[in-house]
């Protein structure tokens, strides 16, 4: 009996693992070509480096590094309420996404100084420009509150 739960707790790490580190490579990759000079623009849509200080909007760029060290207790505390919950047992992949777009974030704070966003809408309004990471944390929120609400991610997409 412990062997099956061995496997499937291994199971369960090899997808958090693997969906963790595919997204916080693609997104560290495609932030490192932007540092590196990579610029397009069309009428909707600019792909521009811009490092952000504080958070969506530049919200709370006033804290400086203080905001770096709060992230980081954030992020830890809901680590914490992710095993205390089993959402990590529960959702092993979704969770890896989730943490791995809020890490590579926090990442970016602690090697730039700021988070490394490039996508800035410009279509019609102003939008906030933002990152891949970023996006992957709304795709990971909306699929767990996909799941709270309707019950019906399988385990295969968890």
């Amino acid at each position: 009996m412990e062997n099956g739960e061995l496997r499937i707790e291994r199971k369960i790490l090899i997808k958090f693992f693997i969906s963790f580190f595919l997204v916080f490579i693609v997104d560290q990759f495609i932030k490192y070509i932007f540092l590196n000079g990579f610029e397009w623009d069309s009428k909707c849509i600019s792909l521009t480096l811009a490092i952000n200080k504080g958070v969506a909007f530049s919200m709370f760029a006033f804290l400086g590094e203080l905001l770096k060290y709060i992230q980081l207790l954030l992020i830890l505390g809901l680590g914490y309420l992710f095993y205390k919950e089993e959402l990590l047992e529960k959702h092993p992949a979704i969770s890896g996404v989730l943490f791995a777009a809020a890490i590579s974030n926090l990442f970016d704070r602690f090697i730039r100084d700021g988070v490394v966003d490039y996508v800035y809408w410009h279509c019609g309004f102003d939008f906030a420009i933002f990152n891949f990471a970023d996006v992957s944390i709304d795709f990971a929120v909306l699929m767990f509150a996909y799941y709270y609400f309707f019950g019906k991610i399988s385990k295969e997409v968890a």
